[in-house]
């Protein structure tokens, strides 16, 4: 009778053990499983973020709408065709018209906003004034116009770059004069990025302008293009 008791427990011992080391690999398994997920979740957060893409809106009149040219010629969608194929991770969206004024771009821009899904990582490129200028609008009705679009976007938390934006002289100095510091005052005002006006390097060089001395051809497109590209890139840095 000892001989089978002993035998019998020496069998509940090993089955003990045996449950209890069976516990402990499932358990040590599960551990593992929770610890890879965990690492696979923060993984893909981390590649989604980095990969998530930032969207530039060029928010201008004719001169980037691609006047007298089909829209793909133009120069944002050849910026945006060059980030594509470089795979930047930037997104280019043309929301300019031809014959866009400051009343009309604030007119419109909540809803353009609004369509994209826009981020605080996103921009809006106004480059706007140049029709009012042209047609001369009132200074202060261009400036407030300009203020209100840049609020607007601020508000949503979009960050905003303002082009500066030249007229001919038409007008007289001084009429002039005021248009163009209505740029410069407001970038101060609202401490955003003052970019550059492409047509000062395209407006005196006859091959790249249209028949009306006002529009850049297709010729111009991809050297407005290769001017832009390092503006743009340089708002996106750190």
């Amino acid at each position: 009778m000892y001989t089978v008791f002993n035998n019998n427990w020496f069998d509940s011992i090993k089955t003990k053990n045996s449950l209890s080391y069976t516990s402990s690999y499932k358990n040590t398994r599960f551990k593992t499983f929770i610890k890879r997920l965990i690492v696979t979740f923060f993984i893909f957060t981390s590649v989604s973020t980095f990969a998530q893409e930032t969207k530039i809106i060029i928010y201008g009149d004719s001169i980037s709408a691609g006047y007298g040219m089909t829209l793909p010629q133009s120069w944002p969608n050849l910026l945006n065709e060059t980030f594509k194929t470089e795979k930047t991770n930037i997104k280019i969206i043309n929301e300019s018209i031809s014959g866009e004024t400051t009343g009309g771009g604030l007119a419109r821009l909540d809803n353009v906003l609004e369509r994209y899904s826009l981020s605080n990582k996103d921009w809006i490129i106004i480059e706007l004034g140049g029709n009012d200028g042209l047609r001369g609008f009132p200074i202060k009705t261009i400036k407030q116009n300009l203020l209100q679009m840049i609020e607007l976007a601020q508000s949503k938390k979009i960050n905003v770059a303002l082009m500066q934006v030249r007229i001919p002289p038409n007008y007289g100095a001084r009429y002039t004069g005021l248009f163009e510091n209505n740029y410069s005052e407001l970038t101060q005002l609202y401490n955003i990025p003052l970019v550059p006006f492409f047509m000062d390097e395209i407006a005196t060089q006859p091959q790249y302008m249209q028949k009306d001395n006002l529009h850049p051809n297709v010729e111009a497109q991809p050297v407005i293009r290769d001017i832009m590209r390092p503006v743009i890139e340089s708002l996106l840095l750190p």
